[in-house]
């Protein structure tokens, strides 16, 4: 079992940054392939960003592209997401996400509580 824990969210005025933390459970972290999404009010949950086990290897939604940026720290088992330039359209509440099996497909099987993030215009 993995448990992954978000922190960081908050109320912030748009043009604004934030820096969200999630920190996993789990002595093979270096393997996990990590990924943030989001889910604003009334809509599906949709991918931000995610990055390799080593952290060599980031991809970023278009929506985010140049604002935000992912990072790891693997000998503390957290990833970030550090959020610039805040829009109001990036409220929403914020989940990590794991792939542990190592092979880096991107079949997310542990999903974190959420941390809510609003952004105010």
């Amino acid at each position: 079992q993995v448990q992954l824990v978000e922190s960081g969210g908050g109320l912030v005025q748009a043009g604004g940054s934030l820096r969200l933390s999630c920190a996993a459970s789990g002595r093979t972290f270096s393997r996990y392939t990590m990924g943030w999404f989001r889910q604003a009010p009334g809509k599906e949950r949709e991918f931000v960003a995610y990055i390799s086990g080593s952290g060599l290897i980031k991809y970023y939604a278009d929506a985010v592209k140049g604002r935000f940026t992912i990072s790891r720290d693997n000998a503390k088992n957290t990833v970030y997401v550090q959020m610039r330039s805040l829009k109001p359209e990036d409220t929403a509440v914020y989940y990590c996400a794991a792939d542990t099996s190592g092979l880096g497909n991107r079949n997310y099987d542990y999903w974190g509580q959420g941390t809510q993030v609003t952004v105010s215009s």
